[in-house]
């Protein structure tokens, strides 16, 4: 079970409210709201580790990290305009490591409806 920490200011649009329900399913492995949400061709860059590339290829990856569940994600800040979003905070791990992240997402279309690049910084905190 993930502990959900967030900040009262996150959920004052859908657009943020669809970043928030995201960044939980990445949390809490929920790989059929992911898989819903993304782009056939979407794009995820996991800044200085890796790029990969097609719906797909995100799924493969997620079911390989599907162990590494986070125990608790905290949620700072999301801001959205336009065509982007942008999430903030921290993940503690089962394992006990704990990364501050920062995730900026390319949706498809201004709604805010599906994902078509997401960009990963993660900062292992010790």
């Amino acid at each position: 079970m993930t502990k959900v920490i967030i900040s009262e200011d996150c959920g004052n649009s859908p657009k943020n409210i669809f970043v928030q329900e995201l960044i939980i399913a990445f949390a809490k492995g929920d790989t059929k709201f992911i898989q819903s949400n993304l782009t056939e061709d979407v794009r995820w860059n996991m800044v200085g580790d890796r790029l990969i590339e097609g719906k797909d290829k995100v799924m493969e990856m997620l079911e390989q990290m599907k162990d590494d569940n986070a125990v608790e994600l905290a949620i700072h800040h999301i801001a959205t305009h336009g065509k982007a979003g942008a999430v903030d905070g921290r993940i503690k791990f089962k394992n006990g490591n704990t990364v501050a992240y920062c995730n900026v997402y390319e949706f498809s279309n201004s709604k805010g409806t599906s994902v078509k690049e997401i960009t990963s910084y993660e900062i292992e905190i010790k």
